[in-house]
């Protein structure tokens, strides 16, 4: 069974390449792409924060 941090480290992982990509699809203006990307940027924010990560840190979105 993993341990909390190593859940936490998978997901700050994640939530960082699923924020270079959506930053890439925003680029060549695929937005619909990015709209897609936006629901799971959004849970893994939640989850996050929930786990007492600081997201300001981590967020290159903004949104």
């Amino acid at each position: 069974m993993p341990s909390m941090s190593d859940i936490v480290k998978d997901l700050v992982v994640e939530f960082s390449r699923l924020q270079n990509w959506m930053l890439s699809s925003k680029e060549n203006n695929d937005m619909a792409t990015y709209k897609m990307m936006h629901d799971r940027y959004v849970e893994l924010k939640v989850i996050l924060a929930t786990a007492g990560v600081n997201i300001m840190e981590l967020d290159k979105i903004k949104e």
